[in-house]
């Protein structure tokens, strides 16, 4: 049913096996191991880009919180009004939710695929996607793009003497398919190589999300939602890993150490880089300034500053200055006067002698 993720899982791991194979030789553990983790890189560098897309949607979008909650709050009463506001907040600013899970929604297949190749080279068990197969029907059975060769060259496979696609809960029956490849493994020696895996496996999850969440910005680390799920990059996710690694196989311990290994000198490279690209523009911002500043003894000019309006005066002297050109202007003595009586009354003496004057 899952064939179209089988067999490109298939082909990866069958080529990086053929690489190292000539190098370390076909059933070496050493190059089954090798060709898983380089399986991991090739499907890392694949996904390059859509993870510096990831990183930069997820900066954008706590960059983008208190528009967020603002909007929650003020459309708290009308879900689809809130739902119209949000899609036209991320379109206007480029913001795509869903380039933040396409990395991580693309290695989920890419784990079940591997997951089931791997266990598809040992099909004597009764569980749940097994075929109940002999150990020589299981031999002599192709597993995919793997010819029956390469099927027996999986099983001979030991890494300090336990095979690859053993777990530590192995049933015994399973275990008897490698009684002629190198001889039926104790569940010690699977223990000894599992259980160290699984102990780097939690802690490399556990340190990739510290640095993760070290990256937030408060805003975003206080929103309830980014809080819970810090918890649980921090604490669930790496203790599954402890809980579930005796029920993994080596081989997929292995794909996971090598991923956070991969996700690690990731985050530190694309966080690096937008950290200098961030600088880059604080420095043009600065230097456009400074282009725009004024000279040094210049005095600066407030180009904000309204252009101070004409006095009235002016405005009253080409009224007068207009009318006395179409000659209805007044004497000045006469306007004088005028002022002089609207502004100020005269003194009674000065009418008592104007009074004697007259008789």
């Amino acid at each position: 049913m899952l064939d179209f993720i089988y067999y490109p899982v298939s082909w990866i791991l069958w080529f990086w096996h053929r690489v190292f194979g000539f190098a370390f030789g076909a059933d070496n553990g050493l190059t089954w191991a090798l060709a898983v983790v380089f399986l991991v890189f090739t499907l890392r560098l694949v996904l390059y880009k859509p993870f510096v897309k990831q990183v930069r949607t997820t900066k954008q979008m706590q960059e983008l919180q208190p528009q967020i909650k603002e909007l929650q709050k003020k459309y708290k009463n009308d879900r689809q009004k809130m739902a119209t506001e949000m899609q036209k907040l991320q379109k206007e600013n480029g913001f795509n939710p869903l380039m933040g899970c396409l990395p991580i929604l693309a290695q989920v297949p890419v784990f079940l695929g591997l997951f089931h190749v791997l266990r598809s080279f040992n099909r004597t068990g009764h569980g749940f996607g097994q075929l109940g197969l002999t150990p020589e029907q299981n031999a002599n059975t192709a597993n995919y793009v793997f010819s029956a060769t390469d099927v027996q060259s999986f099983l001979s496979a030991r890494i300090f003497g336990a095979p690859i696609s053993a777990f530590i809960t192995t049933p015994v029956s399973e275990l008897q398919a490698f009684a002629d490849y190198g001889g039926v493994p104790s569940r010690l020696s699977i223990a000894l190589v599992a259980i160290p895996l699984m102990v780097i496996a939690g802690l490399a999850t556990h340190f990739n999300a510290r640095a993760s969440v070290a990256r937030q910005t408060p805003e975003a680390a206080a929103n309830p939602q980014a809080a819970m799920m810090n918890k649980l990059a921090l604490w669930v996710f790496p203790l599954g890993v402890l809980v579930g690694g005796p029920f993994l196989p080596i081989a997929i311990l292995l794909y996971w150490v090598s991923n956070n290994i991969w996700t690690y000198g990731q985050q530190h490279l694309v966080f690096g880089r937008m950290a200098k690209e961030e600088e880059a523009k604080k420095q043009a911002k600065l230097e456009q300034r400074a282009q725009h500043a004024p000279k040094p003894g210049a005095k600066p000019v407030n180009v904000k500053k309204k252009p101070t309006p004409a006095p009235e005066s002016a405005g009253s002297d080409e009224d007068s200055a207009a009318a006395s050109t179409n000659g209805t202007a007044k004497p000045a003595k006469q306007a004088a006067g005028q002022r002089r009586a609207g502004s100020q009354k005269r003194s009674g003496s000065r009418g008592r002698a104007n009074q004697k004057r007259r008789r």
